[in-house]
């Protein structure tokens, strides 16, 4: 049976693929789990419409993403923190707390997945945190300043 996958599934295929897949496991299990959709012509034409849009978001939030970055304040998102006495943090900086400052200094929302943070952020100063958006790597500077 064709069907049309709705997300990505391992070891079958990614969202939007069309695949050809045993009729019991189609009918039982992808379709009931809402993962995939019959390939029927009217199912075909809404995901090529589908696909055309998504590409038009990502490329409207790549777009957004680095206009934000640009105008941040001497390109750097500015974060703060309580320290002690040599400069080290008593919370490390997580992502969520980098999403939420990029946030209200931007309005734009990132997830988890963006980010490619191995460790928390412990010390004030600069720091450069990689992301990912849309398949582009980007280098988001970081400055930490003491609360006082």
């Amino acid at each position: 049976m064709k069907i049309i996958l709705l997300k990505d599934v391992k070891k079958i295929g990614r969202k939007y693929d069309i695949k050809e897949v045993a009729d019991g496991y189609a009918l039982n299990s992808l379709i009931p789990s809402e993962v995939a959709v019959p390939a029927t012509s009217s199912y075909i034409k809404f995901v090529e419409a589908k696909k055309k849009h998504d590409v038009l978001l990502k490329e409207d939030f790549k777009k957004e993403f680095e206009y934000a970055v640009s105008k941040l304040p001497e390109g750097k998102l500015i974060m703060t923190g309580k320290v002690n006495d040599k400069g080290h943090l008593f919370a490390g900086i997580h992502e969520d707390q980098i999403i939420e400052d990029f946030k209200k200094e931007t309005g734009i929302i990132l997830s988890p997945e963006h980010f490619n943070l191995e460790k928390p952020l412990k010390e004030i100063g600069e720091h450069t945190v990689e992301l990912k958006v849309e398949g582009q790597e980007y280098k988001l500077n970081i400055q930490i300043n003491p609360i006082k």
